[in-house]
C-alpha cells in the first residue's frame, strides 16, 4: 500500500513541475531550489553555443552494429538505389563497421572505415545512416542542416517545452524535458532530453521524426559532467524505418565511440590559428595505418565493444550456413544480377577498369534529368564521365553528353575533355566541342529589309534561326588562392536552320556586293578569351597533391573579356564581348539560406558580327537541377531575347527557409522541406526592365515554383518550374 502512495505522491510532484514549473524544496536535497520550465530551456539555449564550439579536435574509435528487419518487400526493392541485397527467404540482416573518426571545428568530420562485416551483399544502406552518428546535439541544426534543433536560439518559436520529471544525481539535479512541435514539420523533431543544472549541458537526448523516407528515432548519450568528454556523444541507440513503394525496412542501430585525443578550444589560440591560413587540410586528413578494409569475423571478435545478442549471433550462424551450401548459389547470382540492374537504371554506373581508368555515366531512369519548365518544355539529359588518375594526383577527365528537349524537338550533344597537369594549383587545359543551343539573330534579315524599295523575295530568305557548332579551348590556373585565371579562344560555325536563297524580283538591278556578302551559309568567328575569377579569404584542403576548394564569407567576382578576329581562321566578323559577375551564398543559419547574383555585359565593335552570345546570361535548354547558378537564372524568358541585344544588366535575389507562409497544419505540407522568394530583374533594350517574382516549394521527391512575369512595368505572364528530387537528398 506505502508503494503505491509514494507512486501517486511522485506523479502529482511532476505534475506540478510541469505546470507550475517550480518548486521551492525537496526532501533529498533541502537547500537546493528548483526552477521553471522556462529558465531551465533559458539556460540551456544560452550555453549551447559554448558547448556547440567548446571542442576544437578530437580523435575517436567508432564502432557501428546495424540490424536490418524487411517487413515488406515488393519486385520495386530490387531498383532501389543504395538499397542492401537481399537472399530468398532472408528477412533479417547483420552489419557492423569499425571506424577511425576525426572532428575538426567547425564541423568537419573525416571518416575512415577500417572494417566491415555482415550478411548482405552490399553496405549501401549502411553507410547512409552513418551521418545519424555525425552529431552536435548543440548546433542550431541536426543531420547536416536538415532538422531544427529544440535548442535553437529562436526555438520557442516552434517547439513547446515541459519538465518530465527530476533525476537526482550526486550533488546534482537533472530535469528531463520534453519538446513538442508546435506544427507539424519533417524539419521539427519530438522527444525529450535531460538537462544538468550544474553546466546546463545535455545529459542525453531522444528525438524523433523524419528525414526523407525516413522515419527514425535516435538516442544520444554523452560523456561526463566535468570531463573532457562532457559535450561530446559516446552512445547512440537509433531505430530507422524506411518505406517507399510497398517497402519497409525496420533498422536497430547501436554505436559506442572510444575518444584517443580530445582537444578544447582555446579562442585566443584558434584566432590566432584562423588568422594565420586558410589551409585546412589537416581537418580533412585522417592520418591511419589502415591497410585496406578488413572484413572477416575473427576481427570483430577481438574488437567489438559492444557484445553480440544470442540473436544477432543467430543470424551469423545461419548465413555462415548458407553460404557453405551449394543451394544459394543460384538465387545469390539472380539477385546481384538484379540489384545490379536497379543500380543500374537508377544509380550512377560506375566502371573500374585496371590501367585505363573510370567510366561513369549517369543512370537511364534518373527524374533529375528530366525537368518541365513555362519557357523551355520538358527535356532530358544524358552524361557519361571517364576518369584517369595519374602519379602525383594528375587528372584526365571526359565527358560526353547527350539531351534532347520534346518541345523544340532539338537534339544536343558535346564533348568535352580537361587535363589537370598541376592539381596544387588547379592548373588545366580544357577542350569542348559541342552544337550547342540553336541561336535567334535577325539582324541579317533586318539589314536586307532596311535597303530602300528593296528587290530581294524575303519568303526566301531564312535567316533568324541557326544552329551554332562551336568549338573552344582554354588554359586555367588558381596565380594565388581564390585567383584564377583563364586563357583560350572559342571558335562558332553558325549555319542557318533553313537555307536561304537570294532571289533578285528585278534582274537588272545590279546588287552591290557588300549586300549580297551579309546572305552566308556559314557564319564563323574566331575569339581569343581572359577570364578572371576571384574569391578572396577561400578556405581550402589538399588531397593529396589535389587542392579541393571549400567556402568563403565573400562574394565570386568574374570579369570575362572576348576579342573575335575577322579573317582569322576564316572568321567572316569581328566583336569585342566584356561581361561582369558577381554572386555569392550567405548562410543564415537555421536552415535558412541568401543567394543574390548580380552582372552586365555588352558586345561592342561588332563588324558584320550578327549573333550576341554572352557567356554568363544565356539559356540552358537541358535540365541542370533546381538550384543551378543559384537561382540566377528566369525561368519564363522567351528565348530570343538572350540573342536579341547587345547588351544587359541583370540582378537575381533568392531567400530560402523552411517556414515562411506554409504552417504545415494540413496533411501533406509537413512534407515541404523548405521554401523559396525569387525575385529577378533584367534590362535589355525595349524591355526596360523585365521582373521575374515567384515562390518555390521543396520537398524530398519534387521541386515546385510559380513565376510571374512584368515586362516594361506590365503583366507579362505566369508559368512554372517543376525538377524531380527523388534520391538526390
Amino acid at each position: 500500500m506505502g508503494r503505491y502512495i509514494l507512486l501517486i505522491f511522485s506523479f502529482i510532484l511532476s505534475f506540478l513541475l510541469a505546470t507550475q514549473g517550480e518548486a521551492r524544496s525537496s526532501l533529498l536535497f533541502p537547500n537546493r531550489e528548483l526552477v521553471s520550465v522556462d529558465t531551465v530551456i533559458a539556460n540551456a539555449i544560452k550555453y549551447a553555443p559554448k558547448f556547440e564550439k567548446i571542442v576544437d579536435d578530437y580523435k575517436a574509435q567508432l564502432y557501428v552494429k546495424g540490424h536490418l528487419d524487411l517487413k515488406k518487400k515488393n519486385f520495386t526493392f530490387r531498383y532501389l538505389p543504395k538499397m542492401f541485397r537481399t537472399k530468398r527467404g532472408v528477412t533479417e540482416y547483420l552489419v557492423e563497421s569499425y571506424s577511425d573518426l576525426h572532428y575538426t571545428s567547425p564541423n568537419i568530420y573525416d571518416q575512415k572505415i577500417l572494417a566491415t562485416y555482415g550478411t548482405t551483399y552490399g553496405r549501401k544502406y549502411h553507410a547512409t545512416m552513418l551521418e545519424y552518428f555525425n552529431i552536435n546535439i548543440y548546433a542550431s541544426t541536426l543531420l547536416y542542416n536538415r532538422l531544427l534543433s529544440p535548442l535553437a536560439k529562436n526555438g520557442a518559436r516552434y517547439y513547446k517545452y515541459q519538465i518530465d520529471s527530476l533525476i537526482y544525481k550526486d550533488e546534482r539535479v537533472d530535469y528531463k524535458v520534453r519538446f513538442i512541435p508546435r506544427t507539424k514539420s519533417d524539419q521539427l523533431v519530438g522527444g525529450w532530453m535531460v538537462i544538468s543544472d550544474a553546466t546546463w549541458s545535455i545529459r542525453e537526448i531522444r528525438f524523433s521524426g523524419r528525414s526523407g523516407m525516413l522515419t527514425f528515432e535516435n538516442l544520444i548519450k554523452m560523456g561526463e559532467v566535468g570531463c573532457d568528454d562532457e559535450a561530446l556523444p559516446k552512445q547512440y541507440d537509433l531505430n530507422a524505418i524506411f518505406r517507399f513503394l510497398g517497402n519497409v525496412v525496420d533498422g536497430s542501430y547501436s554505436a559506442a565511440l572510444d575518444y584517443s585525443e580530445i582537444k578544447l578550444k582555446d579562442e585566443e589560440e584558434q584566432s590566432v590559428k584562423e588568422a594565420k591560413s586558410y589551409d585546412l587540410t589537416e581537418s580533412y586528413n585522417l592520418q591511419c595505418d589502415n591497410q585496406g578494409v578488413k572484413s572477416d569475423s575473427a576481427y570483430f571478435d577481438s574488437i567489438r565493444p559492444i557484445p553480440l545478442t544470442e540473436m544477432e549471433m543467430d543470424i551469423y550462424r545461419d548465413y555462415a550456413y548458407k553460404e557453405d551450401t551449394v543451394t544459394v548459389v543460384l538465387p545469390k547470382r539472380r539477385k546481384v544480377f538484379w540489384g545490379s540492374v536497379g543500380e543500374f537504371l537508377v544509380n550512377d554506373i560506375k566502371l573500374d577498369l585496371p590501367s585505363v581508368g573510370s567510366v561513369r555515366c549517369s543512370p537511364l531512369i534518373n527524374p533529375l534529368l528530366l525537368s518541365y519548365s513555362k519557357s523551355n518544355g520538358f527535356s532530358w539529359r544524358q552524361d557519361f564521365r571517364f576518369n584517369r588518375l595519374f602519379a602525383n594526383d594528375k587528372l584526365i577527365r571526359i565527358v560526353p553528353r547527350i539531351g534532347y528537349n520534346f518541345t523544340r524537338k532539338e537534339f544536343y550533344w558535346s564533348m568535352s575533355g580537361d587535363f589537370e597537369y598541376f592539381p596544387q594549383r588547379q592548373g588545366k587545359i580544357h577542350l569542348s566541342v559541342g552544337n550547342g543551343n540553336r541561336i535567334y539573330s535577325s539582324d541579317v534579315l533586318d539589314e536586307l529589309k532596311a535597303i530602300p524599295d528593296s528587290i530581294f523575295d524575303f519568303n526566301q530568305i531564312h535567316l533568324d534561326y541557326f544552329h551554332d557548332l562551336y568549338f573552344n579551348v582554354r588554359h586555367s590556373i588558381e596565380v594565388i588562392n581564390g585567383l584564377n585565371v583563364m586563357v583560350g579562344a572559342s571558335i562558332h560555325r553558325r549555319t542557318p536552320v533553313k537555307k536561304s536563297k537570294l532571289v533578285i524580283l528585278d534582274p537588272e538591278f545590279d546588287v552591290p556586293p557588300d549586300i549580297t556578302d551579309k546572305v552566308k551559309n556559314a557564319y564563323i568567328s574566331f575569339a581569343p578569351r581572359l577570364r578572371v575569377e576571384w574569391t578572396p579569404c577561400l578556405y581550402y584542403y589538399m588531397n593529396g597533391n589535389r587542392k579541393i576548394n571549400l567556402r568563403s564569407i565573400f562574394p565570386t567576382f568574374s570579369v570575362d573579356y572576348e576579342r573575335a578576329i575577322k579573317n582569322f581562321f576564316k572568321s567572316t566578323g569581328s566583336y569585342e564581348r566584356i561581361e561582369f559577375d558577381l554572386q555569392h551564398h550567405i548562410n543564415l543559419n537555421l536552415m535558412r539560406n541568401l543567394f543574390y547574383r548580380f552582372g552586365f555585359g555588352f558586345f561592342t565593335n561588332q563588324d558584320e558580327m550578327y549573333f550576341v552570345d554572352f557567356e554568363n546570361f544565356t539559356r540552358n535548354n537541358l535540365p541542370s537541377g533546381w538550384n543551378d547558378d543559384i537561382g540566377g537564372m528566369f525561368h519564363l524568358l522567351d528565348g530570343r531575347w538572350y540573342n536579341s541585344s547587345n547588351k544587359y544588366v541583370r540582378a537575381h535575389l533568392t531567400f530560402e527557409a523552411p517556414f515562411l507562409f506554409m504552417r504545415h497544419l494540413l496533411k501533406y505540407s509537413r512534407y515541404v522541406q523548405n521554401e523559396r522568394l525569387y525575385a529577378s530583374a533584367l534590362m535589355v533594350p525595349h524591355l526596360t526592365p523585365y521582373i521575374e517574382l515567384g515562390y518555390g516549394i521543396g520537398t524530398h521527391v519534387f521541386d515546385f515554383g510559380l513565376f510571374v512575369g512584368f515586362a516594361n512595368w506590365g503583366y507579362s505572364q505566369v508559368g512554372c518550374k517543376f525538377t524531380f528530387e527523388l534520391f538526390n537528398r
